[in-house]
């Protein structure tokens, strides 16, 4: 049976996709609908979605841009102030206090009786108490074995709290911990001795224990650990620390960065090979330290009835330790779709006192519930039951589950009215008796529903294939007619922002900042390819971004690292970053495929004396016209050894003061000279913006030099069997009236559908299945295992009429302090039936106000080699680029007036990679 679904267009669908309002007649309306396939393939999982679209409430759940449902079980308690990136339940069971980041504050007390948030604790201005810092790290906050203190982890140190008898917090001190170094102290979980008198606190970027004195703050003892410890527990006199990190390298053995300590990896995936839980004799604190290999990456630990209880996020699994000899005497496989066997992140655990045992599922939004006797009997699993996004917390309150939910319902606080944002964040709790065990099992039907986990997801052709080729295989192995994947990563844009000019989209004209005068070649791809106005990014920032695309995760680890980037910030230079299952690169590879990468993940640049913005866009007009080499010599690269043997180290990686066109152009030369491989990746990042042009240069900029590629390949012998992804690594710097996460894609290649406009749900997960499937890549987890390629992108029907770069028509050169020596660019004509290209002249009455915005952009780390994607403050930089593509002229949606940095609202929420 063939399904087939179209829509009209230009015809408004349901209320619930958002408002349409007056359009732009475009020149050259040749976009129809699409009709797809979806019947007679193995993909039935993600197709699931049909139209909806993200924060739509459905049958099956609300959708979330991570290809999932949520609905969960029990009670609800959706916080509007940021993530919850830990949490901790008072001695008396009647306050959870927990640290939250991405929404202005950094501690949230909820009051469990009245299930209300009673206090938020920040450095705004209307926070009492006030702190000096939003940064929180990965565990905590602690509350002290009476209740009367809660101390909270900060970059040095922890901030202590007094409890008032109502629950609320007060007298902020800081506990300083030193640097050693360039290593600050990122503590992890902080646990109190018996009598409260002694805070052990696992200090996580110097690979050290402390013992602090409660009262003074003073350290008065310290003991090296494994690498990266996080959790920690006391039983008896004994004290548990979880090493996420694993051991310390030993001589001679392959070995990668994390937050300057070379820890044991793999050379091939960057991976960290170890895992280990540290034990100190607190009775003898000048014992040796002795230590338990565990699975990889153990995060949580949680103690009870003679046995510590290990969540290992990257192994999948739950180490049990026999407090009595220190010995794994049970390994619990946390799996529970057979179709995959990582990807699920246990990250927190507990016992329940009729002997359920309890483990969270991160990236599953989900608890699995198992039958628990004794640290050797093995455990029975019973089933599953549903969560929120993200589950990273769980404790029992009296006959109560308590559940902290890291992104709660996803991005949709609102922005007053004007949109959404992907730093709109939201958490949540939620709170159940736990049920029968009959209705656990019938609860785990609808958490696999949710995910999208049906049989036989990943079908694999066995020996050589006689299947006729088709641009997508039903089967890894079975041929393609597409044999060249261009993979082409840009950066931060919404729909809204580039393409809701388009009226035969699902957009809105008025949060469009770079239509069609900006972006003409982006608008005449997707006039020619087709048009996707449902496609999400899941990530919130570079670091998830460029995790999602290339491992089809983000990891653990960078997930709850987002309160605290000082360590890591992107990953690419973390072994504890990467998964063991490896990246697409490492797939493409084990499948036989060659690989080619333009700066995709790479961490480092070098840039010759002289080779400024100006230089390298004069350099680029002469490599065009002349075909001579570049006149400088940009060395990019990578940490991962199978990364880097497969670069281009001419192609430089992120930095704004390199011009796209640049970019372009040392690419096209390798292309001319080499031709492509099987995979082809490419980071292309002037539309992040804030370079030395100004916002619609470095996207126009950005814009011609994706057109040109486009051209190039269309143009080429290799056009026949290749196709071409366009994506953002994330959506975070704009607003989109259906969601933030909404984002641009184009799928270009004589197997794609042509002038249609396709309204299915979509992820950058769904593309790189696509991409998996294409070259016959096993998928590296069960997000993407579970991902429905995008079948209904492709025809069999080849279409070779090539595509036709057009000239930017926004100054290449606007807004530069100091001209190119080679001149000014010169524009072709605008399109007088779209918007007007933005002036780079600022009008004189606003002019002192964007000097002090000249200024606060000199400290953003934007240029030069240690440029740093996202390290401005996420707020200021959306007001900075909004004013500079509505010439100074129009407040920030949602707002009354144009403001300074200073007084940007969230100008206090810290950035990705801000110091704090």
């Amino acid at each position: 049976m063939q399904v087939t679904r179209r829509r009209r267009v230009g015809k408004q669908r349901s209320g619930l996709l958002g408002r349409r309002i007056g359009r732009i007649p475009l020149a050259t309306a040749g976009i129809t609908a699409v009709a797809v396939a979806a019947a007679g393939t193995a993909f039935a999982q993600t197709q699931q979605f049909g139209h909806d679209q993200v924060g739509q409430t459905t049958p099956r759940g609300q959708v979330v841009s991570s290809d999932q449902y949520i609905a969960p079980y029990g009670d609800r308690l959706v916080i509007d102030n940021g993530k919850i990136m830990s949490s901790s339940v008072s001695p008396d069971g009647t306050h959870l206090a927990a640290s939250v980041t991405d929404g202005g504050s950094a501690l949230s007390i909820v009051d469990l009786k009245s299930w209300k948030v009673q206090q938020l604790v920040g450095t705004s201005a209307s926070s009492s108490p006030r702190i000096s810092s939003n940064s929180v790290g990965q565990e905590g906050p602690t509350y002290s074995p009476d209740g009367s203190q809660l101390w909270l982890g900060q970059p040095d140190g922890y901030t202590r709290f007094t409890v008032n008898p109502d629950g609320s917090v007060a007298n902020p001190v800081t506990i300083a911990i030193p640097a050693d170094g360039p290593k600050h102290a990122l503590v992890g979980e902080a646990v109190f001795s018996s009598d409260g008198a002694t805070v052990y606190s696992a200090v996580n970027g110097q690979n050290r224990v402390v013992a602090i004195n409660a009262a003074t703050g003073a350290i008065q003892q310290s003991w090296a650990v494994g690498n990266a410890p996080r959790d920690m527990v006391v039983v008896g006199d004994k004290l548990y620390v979880s090493n996420e990190g694993g051991r310390p390298a030993k001589p001679g053995e392959t070995t990668i960065n994390s937050y300057n300590t070379q820890v044991p990896a793999d050379p091939v995936t960057g991976a960290t090979t170890t895992g280990t839980v540290s034990v100190i004799n607190l009775k003898k604190p000048t014992a040796a330290v002795s230590s338990i290999s565990v699975g990889l990456h153990p995060t949580a630990l949680y103690a009870k009835k003679g046995a510590v209880f290990v969540t290992n996020t990257a192994t999948n699994d739950v180490s049990v330790i026999k407090t009595s000899n220190d010995k794994v005497v049970q390994t619990i496989a946390t799996r529970p779709w057979p179709e995959a066997s990582v990807g699920y992140e246990p990250d927190a655990v507990t016992l329940t006192d009729d002997g359920r045992l309890l483990v969270t599922l991160g990236r599953a939004n989900a608890v699995a519930v198992y039958r628990y006797t004794s640290p050797q009997e093995p455990v029975s699993y019973v089933g599953l039951l549903p969560t929120d996004y993200f589950p990273a917390e769980i404790a029992t309150v009296g006959n109560q589950v308590v559940v902290s939910n890291t992104r709660g319902i996803d991005a949709r606080r609102s922005t007053a009215g004007a949109g959404h944002g992907t730093h709109d964040t939201t958490s949540s709790l939620t709170r159940f008796t736990l049920p029968s065990d009959r209705t656990i099992k019938s609860e785990t039907d609808k958490v696999f529903k949710q995910n999208g986990w049906t049989d036989n997801s990943v079908k694999i052709a066995k020996g050589k294939s006689k299947t006729k080729p088709v641009p997508v295989p039903a089967r890894l192995g079975d041929p393609s007619t597409i044999k060249h994947i261009f993979m082409i990563v840009k950066e931060n844009r919404t729909y809204d922002q580039v393409l809701g000019d388009i009226p035969q989209g699902n957009g809105d004209p008025s949060l469009t900042q770079f239509g069609e005068n900006v972006t003409p070649n982006q608008h005449a791809l997707a006039k020619q390819f087709g048009l996707y106005d449902n496609t999400y990014d899941i990530g919130t920032n570079s670091a998830e971004g460029h995790n999602w695309l290339m491992q089809a995760d983000n990891p653990e680890y960078t997930e709850s690292s987002a309160g605290e980037y000082l360590r890591s910030y992107d990953t690419e230079d973390d072994a504890l970053g990467h998964q063991r299952t490896g990246f697409l690169w490492t797939g493409a590879q084990a499948a036989d495929k060659s690989v080619r990468d333009f700066g995709e993940f790479h961490q480092f640049l070098t840039k010759p004396t002289g080779s400024s913005w100006q230089n390298l866009y004069c350099d680029a007009k002469n490599m065009d016209a002349t075909g001579q080499k570049s006149a400088y010599s940009l060395v990019s690269s990578s940490p991962i050894p199978s990364l880097n043997s497969v670069s281009v180290s001419a192609f430089p990686k992120f930095d704004t003061s390199v011009p796209d066109i640049y970019r372009q152009e040392i690419w096209k030369q390798d292309f001319e000279q080499n031709g492509p491989a099987n995979l082809n990746m490419f980071w292309l990042s002037s539309d992040h913006t804030g370079g030395p042009a100004n916002a619609a240069a470095q996207v126009a900029d950005n814009d011609l030099a994706v057109g040109k590629m486009v051209d190039e390949i269309s143009h080429s012998k290799y056009w026949k069997d290749s196709a071409i992804f366009v994506v953002e690594d994330d959506s975070q710097a704009g607003l989109d009236h259906i969601d933030g996460h909404r984002a641009p894609i184009q799928i270009i290649s004589p197997y794609a559908q042509r002038g249609v406009v396709d309204s299915h749900y979509y992820s950058q997960i769904t593309m790189i299945r696509t991409i998996e499937q294409i070259l016959g890549i096993h998928p590296m987890n069960q997000k993407d295992s579970a991902a429905t390629p995008m079948t209904g992108a492709f025809t069999k029907k080849a279409n070779f009429k090539p595509f036709n770069a057009l000239a930017n028509r926004t100054p290449l050169t606007d807004g530069l302090a100091t001209p190119p020596a080679c001149g000014l660019d010169t524009p072709a004509p605008q399109n007088p039936e779209a918007a007007a290209v933005p002036s780079a002249k600022v009008p004189t009455d606003m002019q002192p106000l964007a000097s002090q915005w000249d200024e606060w952009k000199s400290h953003q780390r934007l240029t030069g080699p240690k440029a740093v994607p996202d390290y401005a403050n996420p707020a200021q930089m959306n007001h900075f680029t909004w004013y500079q593509t509505h010439n100074w002229k129009q407040p920030y949606p949602g707002e009354k007036k144009i403001f300074a940095p200073k007084d940007v609202p969230g100008a206090y929420i810290p950035s990705a990679e801000s110091d704090g």
